[in-house]
């Protein structure tokens, strides 16, 4: 099945914690209101600072807050953080090779794939978190409707 993995997931609630709070949140709180369990945050949290989406502050008064405003981080940035450059088939990956290609040329349902893929690209880069995380959800049905 082709389902975000729980990483991706969990990393979206952490995104979603930071956009709704507006400031910086400590690793405790952010794994006790995502329900996140602590390393796994600290891991997804690493994640999203070297990606640069995140910032993380040292010290006594540490912690986390979005590197740029919400409505300048795509919901595509976030998958991509965690698990990598978004694509639907394994065959799309460059080090896969083809068994149905006989030529080694890649084969026919690759063209198909990247299309459906950069399908999905677009919309996922379509949708911000400020846009996601506002309170009206008019803004995500207007969308949809188009």
């Amino acid at each position: 099945a082709m389902v975000m993995t729980l990483e991706t997931d969990y990393a979206v609630r952490i995104m979603e914690l930071l956009t709704k709070t507006n400031g910086k949140v400590d690793a405790g709180s952010i794994s006790e209101n995502t329900h996140v369990p602590q390393r796994f945050a600290l891991k997804i949290l690493r994640k999203l600072v070297s990606y640069g989406l995140i910032v993380s502050f040292k010290g006594a008064h540490g912690g986390y807050a979005l590197a740029r405003p919400a409505d300048q981080i795509t919901l595509r940035e976030v998958l991509e953080s965690v698990e990598g450059p978004y694509m639907i088939s394994r065959c799309q990956q460059d080090e896969y090779c083809c068994a149905h290609s006989g030529s080694g040329a890649h084969c026919r349902f690759h063209k198909v794939y990247d299309e459906i893929t950069e399908m999905v690209r677009k919309k996922l880069d379509s949708y911000t978190f400020a846009q996601i995380c506002s309170s009206d959800d008019l803004s995500l049905e207007k969308d949809n409707n188009a």
